[in-house]
């Protein structure tokens, strides 16, 4: 009795595809919308400067960044949780244009808003001293 680990026939092993994990990662990204370096999902329509409406409900969104932003290397932090209100605060640690994104629903609207980069505060520069007429030693 011969089992399939002693036998002569060489089975060998076909890994699955990579383009399959590629199109999975794309169909993600695809077509998505980024604003000052923040991905939004589709769908998301522009309300205000930096607030976008998003297409689904709260936690659709947040399992949609989850995937684009992972929590490990982007971390959350709770901002509002009372009846009618729930906020989350999404931080991009690299700070690379864009500090974050808030995403909160409030009257049964899920909102986004990418917090943008402050802009550097220019150096106060004082007046030069007038020079006097007396010379000193």
């Amino acid at each position: 009795m011969t089992r399939a680990l002693d036998s002569l026939r060489g089975h060998f092993y076909k890994a699955r595809p990579l383009w399959a994990a590629v199109a999975v990662l794309w169909v993600t990204a695809a077509g998505a919308e980024t604003v000052s370096g923040a991905q939004l999902p589709d769908g998301a329509q522009k309300v205000g400067e930096n607030r976008y409406r998003a297409p689904r409900d709260f936690e659709e969104t947040l399992k949609y960044y989850r995937t684009v932003y992972p929590v490990q290397a982007y971390p959350r932090k709770s901002i509002v949780n009372q009846p009618g209100v729930k906020a989350v605060h999404i931080t991009n640690p690299s700070g690379k244009n864009f500090e974050g994104l808030n995403i909160y629903e409030a009257n049964d609207e899920v909102r986004i808003y990418v917090v943008p980069v402050p802009a550097p505060a220019k150096p106060v520069r004082k007046a030069p001293e007038p020079k006097s007429g007396k010379k000193t030693r």
